[in-house]
């Protein structure tokens, strides 16, 4: 049988066992709270303040710290609703958010870890269905940008109450029924015929135009020619005419059937 341990061993044992429960109640007494994070302080499961990024103290076993994300997050969510004119309108919405870092006690106590599931995802079905019931399907193309804003603006007012904050809202596609988009498709095929009609239109007018001031201006070209055309200038033309015939004219009389002396007119009074 082995006897006692020596009073060297039991003691060294027993320094050996106060270091390890000190070493375990100091690991249970330190705490870090990463960047991007809020450290919610539990004492017996009741909040009792939060706390900031770093190293801190607790109370083994009395107290727990549960961290909260306050950087900003994203939220997928496919959204169906009906607009205006009773259209069924699908769509796939991204929604940036995130914790007001002041509130985040606020939002572990009333909605816990697990907030998105419980006040985003549905607030973001809810605020889609309302904006999209105030417009027809086809203004909810055309008017896109404006929708978006409008659900943003909305549902920013629905999460406020719960500390939680939009950063940005975007509409990835609209999805409606194949019915519709056949609809839409021949709408823009014949928009596109009546402009091309319309453009052609403006052009024949505009060419008839040209061709109409041609002549105008032709015809005033004329007028002016006609008043500046006077008698003294017919006569200095005709001397003009006739002297130029002279200078011409080789001195030899023209010749004439027969051989003939063709007839001159006399001078009046012989």
């Amino acid at each position: 049988m082995k006897g006692p341990k020596p009073p060297a061993v039991r003691l060294l044992a027993v320094l050996i066992g106060i270091v390890a429960v000190a070493a375990g109640l100091l690991a249970l007494s330190v705490t870090t709270v990463p960047a991007g994070h809020k450290g919610v302080l539990l004492q017996f499961g009741a909040v009792r303040g939060v706390w900031d990024e770093g190293l801190h103290f607790k109370i083994p076993f009395a107290q727990n710290v549960v961290l909260m994300d306050v950087r900003v997050q994203k939220s997928e969510t496919d959204a169906a609703a009906s607009s205006k004119d009773l259209q069924v309108v699908k769509s796939t919405v991204v929604l940036n958010y995130h914790i007001d870092p002041e509130r985040a006690a606020d939002v572990y106590q009333r909605l816990g870890v697990d907030f998105a599931s419980k006040v985003v995802n549905p607030s973001v079905q809810e605020v889609f269905k309302a904006i999209t019931a105030r417009y027809t399907a086809e203004e909810l193309i055309t008017l896109r940008q404006k929708v978006s804003e409008e659900t943003k603006a909305l549902l920013a007012e629905r999460l406020r109450p719960y500390g939680i904050v939009v950063d940005g809202y975007n509409i990835v596609n609209f999805d409606f029924s194949d019915e519709f988009n056949k609809a839409v498709e021949e709408k823009l095929t014949a928009e596109q015929k009546a402009l091309k009609a319309q453009r052609d239109l403006e052009r024949v007018k505009v060419e008839a135009q040209q061709k109409i001031e041609q002549a105008k201006a032709e015809a005033e070209a004329l007028r002016i020619q006609r008043e500046q055309i006077t008698p003294e200038l017919l006569r200095l033309r005709e001397i003009e005419v006739q002297r130029m015939a002279v200078e011409k004219w080789d001195g030899k009389l023209p010749n004439v059937t027969g051989g003939a002396v063709p007839f001159l007119p006399l001078p009046e009074g012989r």
